[in-house]
């Protein structure tokens, strides 16, 4: 019988988490131990101006299931390992809500994971538990604000802070509250205070960013701001433990610094920026993973990450699997392939250098695999077959060397809009040249907070666009290269202190819903604190 992932992960013995950081080149001084397989990393390792290879792992549309983004980003890793690189991993944490849903955890699989799994996919070392109560403790401060006479007139229909919970639960959506008036839960990776962690340079930054949270508008329609409430220095201080990365291994002792969770569909679907800059000073190779397909995750890690931080990915994996080309084709495999054509196209198209990675499953045949080849070819890209949930790093050596490969070429990067654009300008960009969309349909309401935004002089800001992962377009039933469509803005949210615009498009939903059978019901415990059930 084959073995479960909570199987494999349990049946490897760990190096000392000290080993690992030593292989990594992290002083004991340094961390801060939860335990002996985990630890927190001093923000002052992160000084080093060494500059290791960035290598970026994004994905076609994936199916709900996934395509394995997550199992090649750590399989690569180890693999760059097993042909000799000083490499280290930066990857994001896992949320609850998928963890407990439908998608499962975001470890890896097989014999490609980072550990220790259950740690990682629950509460892990609290980062998440911190950024809600950071969220909601503002949250808490607004309306008592309110209820103590408030001072700064803050107009009650239009509050924009919400609540968060790290937890798939629909019921939160929308609430009425005490004040009274309406109110609602976002899911902990959708709240701005996980957009301000993850892009936040230091601890004077993120306070500075927490302080510009537009909180809501007074009466006078001027903004009313986190600093004007005074919440500033107590949501940092709650913070202050969970912006410090936090530093496992995989299961072949491959070092790999986890931190931060935003989701893509509904935020921006990065690591934190502290992270990945930390583990490109202490490894030559750095690999990375932006969340979904490349119209969501690599999109935004680009025209929003990179732009703030001037950093470009050496190397762009897209990560493909003949199960979801097939699923985009209506069952054909030649038809689905032009969904992964196009997110090749797209990458290509940002100036930077590209190799597919074929997440292999022992279901796919000889002729599949040579179909996906053959069709990269045609761009001048290479589809390279990855054994990472198999083999893990001995499956991805291939893969590893020419990964290597394109690293000694220098990318040039091409954002897909200027700063300089209107906020209409730039959904149109996005929407016509990343999603192919023949144009852009804005409501009303859309149109007035676009101007609202724009007179308060934050026009210039990157838009983070919140869409369905299953599709190019903002219909998760459109599959494949989706076409002739218009892509449909139901509105616009500015977030100040995480520095950029979220644009609602079609039915995306900021707190998803548990499916009809979640994974919560086969997940359990033993009288000898045993988990079985993750995945």
């Amino acid at each position: 019988m084959n073995k479960t992932d909570i199987e494999i992960a349990q049946s490897v013995t760990p190096k000392h988490i000290l080993d690992v950081a030593k292989q990594a080149g992290i002083a004991k001084a340094a961390l801060e131990l939860y335990g002996n397989n985990k630890a927190k990393i001093d923000l002052s390792v992160r000084q080093r101006k060494k500059r290791g290879k960035l290598v970026l792992v994004t994905a076609i549309s994936p199916t709900p299931a996934g395509e394995g983004k997550t199992t090649t980003s750590i399989g690569l890793g180890d693999g760059l390992g097993q042909i000799g690189k000083r490499v280290v991993i930066a990857l994001r944490e896992p949320s609850l809500g998928p963890v407990f849903g439908i998608k499962g955890g975001a470890t890896g699989g097989g014999y490609s994971q980072v550990i220790p799994m259950e740690d990682i996919n629950l509460h892990f070392t609290g980062d998440f538990h911190a950024i809600a109560a950071a969220n909601n403790l503002l949250a808490a401060m607004i309306d008592n604000h309110i209820f103590q006479g408030n001072q700064l007139k803050l107009d009650l229909e239009k509050i924009k802070w919400r609540r968060c919970v790290d937890m798939n639960d629909r019921a939160l959506r929308n609430i009425t509250i005490e004040t009274p008036r309406q109110d609602g839960f976002d899911i902990t990776a959708a709240s701005e205070i996980m957009a301000i962690l993850c892009l936040a340079e230091n601890m004077s930054d993120l306070k500075a960013r927490l302080g510009r949270i537009i909180v809501g508008y007074n009466t006078d329609g001027g903004a009313v701001l986190a600093s004007d409430l005074g919440a500033q220095g107590a949501m940092a201080t709650l913070l202050k433990d969970a912006i410090k990365p936090n530093l496992v291994q995989t299961l072949e002792g491959t070092p790999t610094i986890l931190h931060g969770g935003p989701f893509a569909n509904i935020a921006h679907g990065c690591n934190s920026l502290i992270a990945t800059k930390m583990a490109m000073g202490l490894g030559d190779f750095v690999v990375t993973e932006a969340g979904f397909g490349a119209d969501l995750g690599a999109e935004k890690f680009l025209n929003i990450k990179c732009r703030s931080s001037k950093l470009v990915p050496d190397a762009v994996v897209i990560v493909a699997t003949v199960r979801a080309l097939k699923y985009h084709g209506e069952g054909e495999l030649g038809k689905g392939v032009l969904n992964l054509v196009r997110h090749i196209e797209n990458v290509q198209n940002f100036g930077l250098n590209v190799v597919v990675a074929i997440n292999n499953f022992v279901t796919d045949t000889k002729d599949e695999i040579q179909t996906i080849q053959r069709q990269c070819e045609k761009l001048g890209v290479e589809a390279i077959l990855s054994r990472a949930w198999e083999m893990g790093g001995k499956g991805t050596e291939e893969l590893a060397k020419k990964v290597v490969e394109l690293c000694s070429k220098k990318p040039r990067i091409r954002f897909t809009y200027k700063e300089s654009d209107s906020i209409k300008k730039k959904i149109e960009s996005v929407a016509k040249k990343i999603y192919r969309a023949n144009g852009v349909t804005l409501s009303p309401e859309t149109k007035e907070q676009i101007k609202q935004i724009e007179s308060m002089e934050y026009g210039n800001l990157p838009i983070c666009i919140a869409k369905t992962q299953y599709s190019f377009s903002d219909n998760p039933k459109v599959l494949g290269a989706a076409e002739n469509f218009d892509i449909n803005v139901s509105g616009v949210r500015l977030c100040a202190g995480a520095g950029f615009v979220v644009v609602l498009t079609g039915n995306v939903m900021t707190m998803p819903g548990l499916p009809k059978i979640p994974a919560a019901e086969k997940i359990d415990i033993d009288e000898n604190g045993k988990i079985k059930g993750l995945f």
